[in-house]
């Protein structure tokens, strides 16, 4: 059983790419931080690969996967930064420990059913302590979320657009993911109410800034539908997103469909074992590191009302460096100040969508907004 820790914020699977950029940016505010996993070696060999690491307090802990181990290290913490997924699958046992240590919880997360199963077990929970509890803060939703606001600044508006494009390859942990949410409902918001998607669907979106289009998924129903459901400026959300490589999408379409018609008649333990062959197949190594000058994305929200148009673009680079600060940052701001919200909330709600868009900016990793308003 670990000892609990002295440093204010635990960094769960470091072993990973995303866990990884999260100690980087943490390095890069100053704050001390526990390295901590299930391999303490493959933890260690991911921090040798940080430069200038030794500018800043850690230690690499190993630890079981359960809640009484992971309760005891998180003692004396005030912030867990969880990476570790599938979450519905792996996430129970971190949330459960940081509730029990008094710890912030956030997570990279990029199932809806995760966050839908979090809000509604344990977000009433966080809010009788006062901590936060905040899963999928990363690029793939706090990204477009930041748009998604700016947009909203714009009264009467009531429904949103979303678009989420990002050029490179999935890690390891989110390909797991990409499968794993097959077996879950997936929803849109229409009139303030869930409605579930059809799993075959796509769309072909009009990319921002280019002559070109791209191919989209509701990649699990995204965060926003969650996220917006209590918002009493939105009734309407639809979010997609995907990859800019056509291929990349046209498996991951080609796959929905066979998951649809030859897997999901089978026992979920014969359903888990089919998606996790089919994953490790597709990505089983650490992908290389990403390059600002190929590894762009372009988050696009358009808002409209009866009488109101808006659109907001934000283009960017390096998605999982983006996953990686707004992490960081998050650890970084609840070590000196309460969040806006407490219990069950998003990036944007905890923290403010200027204030992390300020933070991107900050570090280069986005443009300014392309807003275009018409009312």
């Amino acid at each position: 059983m670990p000892e609990p820790t002295s440093k204010p914020v635990v960094v769960y699977g470091v072993s990973g790419y995303t866990g990884r950029l999260i100690c980087e940016y943490l390095r890069e505010f100053n704050v001390p931080f526990i390295a901590a996993g299930r391999d303490a070696k493959k933890v260690q060999a991911a921090l040798d690969k940080i430069p200038g690491l030794d500018t800043v307090e850690h230690d690499v802990v190993e630890v079981s996967h359960d809640v009484a181990s992971l309760t005891s290290l998180f003692e004396g913490a005030s912030v867990v930064c969880n990476t570790v997924g599938p979450f519905i699958k792996y996430g129970p046992e971190a949330v459960e420990a940081a509730l029990a240590a008094g710890c912030h919880y956030t997570d990279t997360t990029g199932e809806q059913d995760w966050t839908l199963h979090a809000k509604n077990t344990w977000g009433e929970a966080f809010a009788e302590k006062g901590l936060l509890l905040s899963p999928g803060i990363a690029q793939m939703y706090t990204t477009s979320e930041i748009a998604a606001n700016i947009a909203l600044e714009t009264p009467g508006l009531d429904t949103l657009d979303i678009l989420v494009l990002w050029k490179g390859y999935p890690t390891f942990a989110s390909t797991q993911t990409i499968f794993t949410i097959l077996k879950a409902d997936w929803y849109h918001l229409v009139e303030n109410q869930y409605v579930a998607w059809d799993h075959k669907a796509t769309r072909e979106c009009v990319v921002p800034g280019s002559h070109g289009t791209a191919l989209t998924v509701p990649w699990g129903g995204m965060a926003h539908p969650v996220w917006f459901k209590d918002d009493p400026r939105v009734a309407n959300v639809t979010a997609t997103g995907g990859v800019f490589d056509r291929a990349v999408m046209d498996g991951v379409v080609a796959t929905t469909g066979m998951f649809e018609e030859q897997i999901k008649p089978l026992e979920p333990a014969a359903q888990e074992a089919a998606l996790a062959d089919i994953a490790a197949g597709l990505q089983a190594d650490m992908p290389p590191r990403e390059n600002p000058r190929i590894n762009t994305s372009i988050d696009s929200v358009y808002a409209s009302g009866p009488l109101g148009r808006a659109h907001v673009a934000i283009h960017g680079n390096q998605n999982y460096k983006q996953t990686g600060l707004l992490q960081a940052y998050a650890a970084y701001s609840l070590l000196q100040q309460p969040p806006k919200r407490v219990g069950f909330a998003s990036g944007c709600q905890a923290f403010g969508h200027r204030d992390l868009l300020g933070v991107l900016r900050q570090f280069g990793l986005v443009l300014k907004p392309i807003v275009t308003i018409h009312d």
